[in-house]
């Protein structure tokens, strides 16, 4: 029985994981650098799903430039992608407690 109620518990961890996954991947977070030379888009997993260059407003011959504003969007799509997990967690874990104890979700972030 213990067993049962176990795996059951695992699996249900398992499919809201998997749910999480999926709502995380749709919310999307966007990092910029030098008003917008250089864009970088991520989604909530943290997952880098497209980067775009203003040609114009870049000196292509200072490569160490470009490399920096790209790794600079990046961090910031990084960094934003990571607060919104963090909110969407929240709310998921708020979600799973009991009626009238959705207030304890706080004290995990």
């Amino acid at each position: 029985m213990i067993r049962t109620m176990f795996g059951n518990m695992l699996g249900d961890m398992e499919e809201r994981q998997k749910e999480m996954r999926q709502k995380l991947a749709a919310i999307m977070v966007e990092g910029t650098a030098q008003g917008g030379a250089v864009k970088v888009v991520a989604n909530a997993n943290r997952e880098i799903t497209d980067i775009q260059i203003d040609r114009k407003k870049l000196d292509w011959e200072d490569v160490e430039m470009v490399q920096d504003l790209v790794l600079d969007a990046t961090n910031k799509a990084l960094s934003a992608a990571a607060a919104k997990e963090a909110e969407a967690t929240q709310e998921m874990v708020k979600n799973m407690l009991p009626p009238g104890m959705g207030n304890l979700g706080n004290l995990f972030g």
